[in-house]
């Protein structure tokens, strides 16, 4: 079984998981990324600004100065921008992704409750039809659509295949409903030159691995799904900058690491920051740490600034950050050759049923190396 109570210090980089080549970090290629909302995080923002272009569906004029205000919205989208191509600027370059210098545009298809079929579909168009203007190569689509469809009538499922069919590589989450009965796989996902990502479980270490809960099975016009999996697990991601959530996170990173006798003053110090802290202060030491170590386990807090997530949703961006990596090595790779690339190399695991997890787990060293020798 999965560790149910894994420390977040055990957590490591995706390129040590993945054993990636570090040569490669996605140099002069743009992803694009469609999400309820984003944030420009300083991981995507410094010591270059990354951020190619933002284009909100829901109110056009909204200009990059958009992305300096987070809210509700912003989380997701950050996270998932931020595991493919952030630099991990706020982690010394720790926890940077595989696409560390690929540039992005943003596109903002949704809101924090809902992202809606036909908006995910409008984001596509707009970033076939802005492609060449940000040299956009990859599409990443950590959404689903509200409904099963073939890509024969489907519009969403169309507008997917015709993003490849204009040169972009898409690259879509699969779902997380693997432990539902029907566990089906929606659009765009379902589509068929979309590459459609499940979940791993390899511990946070990838020393281990196990199955993820993530959806799979056939499309209704009879696809295979997912084509390939990434870890989906224990994956570190960035706590919104300004929040309570990254107040919290601070003040219990510094607790973890204070003497106790420095204790009570960080307790003073960041009065009012979390209630039940402020409960204990000024009780012993051994109090103050079993809560903190416990807020630290429960919020899935790894440092100040960052905490570890899951979903197919982030499994994804990994995928969409090696694809970056194979276009710096080769430019001229079409979206077939990636995809059928990823697919060749990818590593088959025992144990884990093969319509479950397709081709098998992404291998970024080698699916590089097959790419320039392509």
């Amino acid at each position: 079984m999965p560790p149910s109570d894994l420390d977040p210090r055990r957590i490591l980089p995706i390129a040590d998981r993945l054993h990636a080549d570090p040569g490669y970090a996605g140099r002069g290629v743009t992803i694009a990324f469609l999400d309820s909302g984003f944030y420009a995080h300083p991981d995507l923002t410094t010591p270059r600004n990354r951020v190619l272009a933002y284009h909100d569906l829901f109110a056009p004029e909204a200009g990059p100065s958009a992305l300096e205000h987070g809210d509700a919205s912003s989380w997701h989208g950050m996270m998932t921008s931020v595991v493919a191509a952030g630099n991990g600027a706020l982690s010394d370059g720790r926890f940077r992704g595989l696409a560390w210098e690929a540039n992005l545009v943003l596109v903002k298809v949704g809101f924090a409750h809902r992202i809606v079929h036909d908006d995910i579909r409008r984001g596509i168009e707009w970033v076939i039809a802005h492609r060449e203007q940000y040299g956009i190569r990859v599409l990443n689509i950590s959404c689903g659509g509200d409904y099963e469809e073939s890509y024969l009538t489907g519009s969403l499922s169309r507008a997917a295949d015709d993003a490849t069919r204009h040169g972009i590589v898409v690259v879509a989450a699969a779902g997380n409903a693997g432990h539902d009965p029907g566990h089906r796989v929606l659009p765009p996902a379902s589509a068929p030159s979309v590459i459609a990502v499940g979940g791993l479980d390899d511990g946070g270490a990838g020393e281990q691995t196990w199955n993820y809960h993530s959806s799979y099975g056939l499309t209704l016009d009879g696809l295979q799904k997912p084509e390939i999996i990434a870890p989906a697990i224990w994956l570190a991601a960035p706590i919104l900058p300004g929040t309570p959530t990254a107040a919290q996170a601070q003040l219990l990173s510094l607790l973890d690491s204070a003497l106790d006798e420095e204790l009570p003053g960080l307790l003073v110090e960041h009065a009012c920051v979390d209630p039940d802290l402020d409960a204990i202060a000024g009780r012993e030491p051994y109090l103050v740490r079993q809560l903190a170590a416990a807020k630290l386990r429960d919020q899935k807090v790894i440092s100040g600034h960052y905490k570890h997530v899951d979903g197919t949703s982030f499994a994804a961006p990994i995928v969409s950050s090696v694809v970056a990596q194979m276009l710096e090595a080769n430019p001229r790779l079409s979206p077939q050759q990636c995809r059928r690339i990823l697919m060749k190399t990818a590593r088959g695991l025992p144990g884990i049923a093969a319509e479950r997890q397709g081709f098998g787990v992404v291998q970024p060293r080698a699916a590089v190396a097959a790419a320039r020798a392509a």
